[in-house]
C-alpha cells in the first residue's frame, strides 16, 4: 500500500511538472489578485491591515478551485481511472495520493507566498505568522473537499464551474476560521482557537474525504 501511495504521489508530481503553465496558474492568479487590493484600495495603512486576512484568504480559496476540476480528468480521459478502480488497493488511497499531489502543487506555493504578499498590507509578524499557519491547515481542506466536486463532475461540460458552486459552500467554515485566525492575532485569545478549529476540520476532511471521493468515482465510471 505504501509503495502504490507513493507511486500515484510521484507520478501526478512528475506529470504536472510537464505542465508548468497549468501548474503555475493558480499561483499566479494569487500573487496577481492580492496585489491588486492593495492598489485598488489606496494606501490607508488600517484599512489594509483589516481587509489583508480576508482579502488574502479569498484569493487563496479561488485559486485553489483553478485546478480541481482537472484533478481527475486526464486519468479520466486516457483510462488510467479505471486501471486505478481495479486496483487491489484501496481506490482511497489513491485518491488521497492524488490530492496531496494536488496540494503540493497547488496549496502550497500559496502557503510559501503568502508571507511576501501579506508584506504589501503591511501586516505585523504575529499577524502574518498567523496568517500562513492557518493557510498551511486549511488549503489541504481545500483540495480534499474540491476533490469530492471533482468526483462528482467527472465527465461533464463545464465541470470547472460545477465544481466550483459544489465546493464553495463547504469551503464556508474553512474561510471564516482561516481569516478569523490573522485577524484575532492581537485580541485576548489571540488565534489559537481558530487555528485549533481548522487542525479539527483537517483531521475530519482527512477521514471523510478520500472515501467519499472514491465512491464518487466508482459512481462516475458505472
Amino acid at each position: 500500500m505504501g509503495r502504490t501511495f507513493w507511486a500515484v504521489l510521484r507520478r501526478d508530481v512528475l506529470l504536472a511538472s510537464r505542465r508548468r503553465a497549468e501548474a503555475f496558474t493558480p499561483l499566479f492568479f494569487f500573487a496577481m489578485a492580492s496585489a491588486l487590493f492593495p492598489l485598488g484600495v489606496g494606501p490607508e495603512g488600517g484599512l489594509l491591515r483589516a481587509m489583508a486576512p480576508g482579502v488574502l484568504w479569498v484569493t487563496a480559496l479561488l485559486a485553489s478551485l483553478l485546478s480541481l476540476g482537472r484533478l481527475f480528468e486526464q486519468d479520466w480521459a486516457d483510462g488510467t481511472l479505471e486501471q486505478m478502480l481495479l486496483s487491489p488497493e484501496p481506490l482511497a488511497l489513491i485518491v488521497l495520493a492524488k490530492v496531496i499531489a494536488h496540494w503540493l502543487l497547488a496549496g502550497l506555493p500559496l502557503v510559501l507566498l503568502s508571507p511576501l504578499l501579506a508584506l504589501q498590507f503591511g501586516l505585523a509578524p504575529d499577524a502574518m505568522g498567523a496568517l500562513t499557519l492557518s493557510l498551511l491547515l486549511g488549503t489541504p481542506v481545500l483540495s480534499l473537499l474540491g476533490a469530492i466536486g471533482a468526483a462528482l463532475t467527472l465527465g461533464l461540460r463545464g465541470a470547472g464551474v460545477l465544481v466550483s458552486l459544489l465546493v464553495l459552500p463547504l469551503c464556508m467554515p474553512v474561510l471564516i476560521f482561516g481569516a478569523g485566525a490573522a485577524g484575532a492575532w492581537a485580541g485576548p485569545q489571540g488565534p489559537s482557537a481558530n487555528l485549533h478549529l481548522l487542525a479539527g476540520l483537517l483531521a475530519g476532511a482527512l477521514a471523510l474525504c478520500p472515501w467519499a471521493t472514491a465512491a464518487a468515482l466508482r459512481l462516475a465510471l458505472e
